[in-house]
């Protein structure tokens, strides 16, 4: 019997040309790479647009367009809720935006303006979206390209350092997701965030760190590459905390840093953590936040010297239900100092997470409305560092 091989067709051959050169393209020349596809595909022409590092802003990949505020705009509205957007123009122009996705990362949008889309032409459009995404998050590692355009201000060497270790803002899978905020964006000082997925565990950490300078960074970066060291030889949660506490004490004896490290099983929703003197999490379940049904009694702070004369460390349990959302926080965020003079507060902290959650957003979205919500009531500015790291645990049978 003899086989004859498949003859690509003339859209495969394009999307093949065009995988082919989007990898070979610096970042600086990806602009005319789409516009290239543009042409041949009948489209008048391809927008790219990356999200600032606020998410406030969708900002052009190529020098003209005009960025696009991420509230008021439909291309923000295709960000906002990871779908497809159609906005009608002049002349019987429409662009359909389509949001620009890495796994569960959003990084922003792709906009196609035409006179019109039919289906072959929309898959096609699908597909550069996620040939770019890729391409992306492939080529910000080793270009500043991509990272100067997604800045408003000049950053500082500690928020610069930190910013280096961190993860992606969005990781997830079918099961879970994990999404994290980091503000000052441009001045950060001691808070970090981690989270790490294996194929039965969601692994995150909050760490924060006393002070606000350099030497405040290098404390939390010393404990993080602590955590991942002890992570990936798959150790449990007490030699984790061991493994970061003799890393400070051998690097930075004195220094310490707050922190929570936790772990997900995915199979059973069951949260294991341990609390090294740190704010406890918040479990948010039906649009409400469950009156302290994380908290636990605290132990020393990673570092300090009666955590290092030998305590051990207490792991705490909690089965989460399907739909679960756990916020963890950093004390910057309730120590905020409200129009008043006031302190901000865990009670008015828990009514914008109220806010937040109850419009059934996804949980980037909604941890992107609750930071601005807070900035928002200090003017953007911060004395303190404010992280929030926000999991949900959603198992595929209960969708």
């Amino acid at each position: 019997m003899s086989t004859q091989s498949r003859v690509p067709g003339p859209g495969e051959q394009l999307l093949e040309q065009l995988l082919a050169a989007a990898h070979a393209a610096t970042p600086g020349e990806l602009p005319a790479v789409v516009q290239q596809f543009a042409e041949v595909s009948g489209l008048d022409r391809i927008d790219v647009y990356l999200v600032d590092l606020q998410q406030r802003h969708l900002v052009p990949l190529a020098e003209g367009p005009s960025a696009l505020a991420v509230d008021t705009t439909v291309a923000g509205s295709a960000y906002r809720a990871h779908e497809l957007r159609l906005e009608e123009l002049p002349h019987g122009r429409i662009t359909t935006w389509l949001p620009l996705i890495d796994g569960v990362e959003r990084l922003g949008v792709l906009g196609a303006t035409a006179s019109g889309l039919d289906g072959s032409l929309l898959r096609r459009c699908r597909t550069l979206a996620s040939i770019l995404a890729m391409v992306i998050t492939s080529k910000r590692a080793s270009s500043d390209t991509f990272a100067r355009l997604t800045r408003s201000e000049t950053m500082s060497l500690p928020a610069e350092m930190l910013r280096a270790f961190l993860p992606p803002r969005t990781i997830g899978n079918s099961t879970v997701i994990s999404t994290a905020v980091l503000e000052p964006a441009y001045d950060i000082g001691g808070d970090v965030f981690d989270h790490s997925l294996t194929t039965s565990t969601l692994h995150v950490s909050i760490l924060d760190a006393m002070g606000h300078n350099l030497l405040s960074g290098l404390t939390t970066a010393v404990a993080m590459a602590g955590c991942r060291n002890a992570r990936r030889a798959k150790v449990e949660l007490p030699e984790l905390v061991d493994n970061v506490q003799e890393a400070l004490a051998r690097w930075l004896p004195e220094q310490f840093c707050t922190g929570i490290l936790a772990q997900l099983d995915l199979a059973g929703g069951v949260l294991r953590w341990c609390n090294c003197g740190h704010p406890p999490p918040l479990l948010i379940r039906d649009h409400r936040v469950l009156d302290r049904a994380l908290e636990r009694p605290p132990q020393p702070p990673l570092g300090t010297p009666a955590a290092l004369a030998g305590a051990t460390w207490d792991v705490h349990e909690e089965a989460l239900q399907p739909g679960d959302r756990v916020l963890m926080y950093t004390d910057g965020v309730t120590e905020l100092r409200t129009g008043g003079g006031a302190e901000f507060g865990l009670e008015r902290f828990t009514d914008s997470i109220i806010r937040a959650t109850a419009a059934g957003e996804s949980a980037p979205e909604a941890l992107r409305q609750l930071i601005h919500s807070i900035l928002d009531r200090q003017d953007n500015q911060l004395r303190d560092d404010a992280t929030l790291l926000l999991l949900e645990w959603l198992p595929p049978e209960t969708r």
